[in-house]
C-alpha cells in the first residue's frame, strides 16, 4: 500500500477513536449526573436496565477502540491492508467499510462459517 492511501487510513482510524472517545465521555457525564432516586419501582427497573444497555454498548466500543489502535500501528508498521490469515491484500471497499479490519472477504466469510458450525 502507498504511503498517501496509508496516511488517508490512518487519519480516517485516528477520527474514529476520537469519536468513540468523546461518545464515551459524553455517556459518563450523562450517568454521572442522573437522577436515580425513583420512588417507583418500575422507573428504577427501567432506569437500571437503560444504564445496562448503554454500559454493554460503550464496552463494545471499548473493544472496537482497540482494535483501532491496533490498526494505527498496523499503518505504521507497513502491514496495514494485508490480511492476518492468507496474507493476500484487504481490498480498498472492504478496507474503506471496515478499516479496522484485519481479513479479507474471503477469510472473514470462512470464519463466520467455522462459528455459526460450531455455535461460537
Amino acid at each position: 500500500m502507498k504511503a498517501k492511501e496509508l496516511k488517508l487510513y490512518k487519519d480516517l482510524l485516528l477520527q474514529r477513536v476520537d469519536n468513540l472517545v468523546g461518545s464515551a465521555g459524553e455517556t459518563l457525564d450523562t450517568m454521572s449526573k442522573g437522577d436515580d432516586s425513583f420512588p417507583d419501582p418500575i422507573d428504577r427497573a427501567m432506569s437500571e436496565s437503560n444504564r445496562s444497555i448503554e454500559l454493554r454498548k460503550r464496552d463494545r466500543e471499548r473493544k472496537l477502540i482497540q482494535k483501532i489502535k491496533k490498526a494505527i500501528q498496523r499503518t505504521e508498521d507497513g502491514s496495514y491492508g494485508v490480511c492476518d490469515e492468507c496474507g493476500e491484500e484487504i481490498s480498498e471497499s472492504r478496507l474503506k467499510a471496515r478499516p479496522e479490519t484485519i481479513l479479507c472477504i474471503n477469510c472473514k466469510e470462512e470464519q463466520e462459517k467455522v462459528e455459526k458450525q460450531f455455535g461460537l
